[in-house]
């Protein structure tokens, strides 16, 4: 029987919504063993959360005398510890910017292979499936490393609760701190939205917006289905947007259940970044647009008038 660990992410000190559908990757077909890891000193309060998605196990990791936060690579180290002390078969974590920089970080201290950005898993095959060639395709890859290191997009895997009692542990990692790379300053760029990543309702708007203003109209909308505004590469080259609002190649990947482009042409390097979308709904009042080919439901009309009455719509019901 596998054990299986999952890096569990928090945000200010609550555990992320998208760390459920990891949980539930883990169980895979039920038997393993699902070891919940955290670096943030929450393992108490996370462990409800946690169990409920089937954590048989929830672990606070730490290095004595020192602040992980500040040292990515001593918290790599750490990370590569929890695995030899618990006999990890498989680590999942979360393909977010955060988790990107530390499975790299872990792989290579570890002279592991990695995969990550996955969307599926089959956990006793060793394969995963992930996205290639800008989107165009997907591919199935075959781990052969000694311990299996993914990082699954968020909102990729459907969450499913599988209730089980989970006991808390501390570990004390035994390892040094590198000393090559020290965070002394964060910086984070306010905006009045949910993280993308974590949404599960998309509502996003192209270069037709023709203003930040304008995105007032989208934001409504997003919150009465309690999601997040986005964005198109052409709407925030224009200044329409900020840059993390970005959706596509360049920008964030996103896996929500619901995605409305609202003036969005459908370009290859967009429907990269939300091809992995359940429901894809597209406003347009160009009836040849490429994205009317790659939507489950499209809309021809202006999204200034379509919009607004879809809001209405939403009050009505909501």
């Amino acid at each position: 029987m596998a054990t299986i660990g999952v890096l569990i992410e928090t945000e200010d000190g609550n555990v992320k919504d998208t760390n459920f559908g990891v949980l539930t990757a883990a169980r895979g077909q039920g038997d393993g063993t699902i070891v919940a890891l955290m670096m943030d000193g929450s393992a108490e309060e996370a462990k409800g959360s946690l169990e409920k998605y089937g954590a048989t196990k929830v672990v606070q990791v730490s290095v004595d005398g020192a602040d992980l936060d500040a040292s990515p690579d001593l918290k790599a180290r750490a990370l590569a510890a929890a695995i030899e002390n618990f006999n990890l078969d498989v680590l999942l974590g979360l393909a977010s910017a955060q988790g990107r920089d530390l499975f790299a970080r872990l792989a290579a201290s570890m002279d592991l292979p990695l995969a990550s950005d996955c969307v599926a898993l089959d956990l006793a095959a060793k394969t995963v499936k992930k996205s290639h060639f800008s989107g165009k395709t997907f591919a199935t890859v075959k781990m052969s490393g000694s311990v299996m290191l993914c990082a699954v997009r968020p909102n990729a895997v459907e969450a499913q609760e599988a209730p089980a009692e989970a006991a808390v542990e501390s570990f004390a990692a035994a390892v040094q701190d590198p000393g090559l790379v020290r965070v002394v300053d964060v910086k984070k760029e306010t905006i009045d939205n949910v993280d993308l990543t974590e949404a599960a309702v998309i509502v996003t708007g192209g270069r037709p917006i023709a203003s930040a203003d304008n995105y007032k109209i989208l934001d409504e909308c997003a919150r009465l289905l309690g999601g997040a505004t986005g964005a198109s590469r052409a709407a925030v080259d224009a200044g329409f947007a900020p840059h993390p609002m970005q959706v596509g190649q360049t920008g964030k990947t996103v896996s929500p259940r619901l995605y409305i482009g609202c003036g969005l042409s459908g370009s290859v390097q967009h429907f990269a970044g939300m091809k992995t979308s359940k429901v894809i709904v597209a406003i347009n009042t160009d009836k040849d647009a490429p994205i009317f080919e790659k939507c489950d439901y499209g809309i021809i009309g202006d999204l200034f008038e379509v919009v607004p009455v879809l809001t209405e719509v939403l009050k009505e019901k909501l």
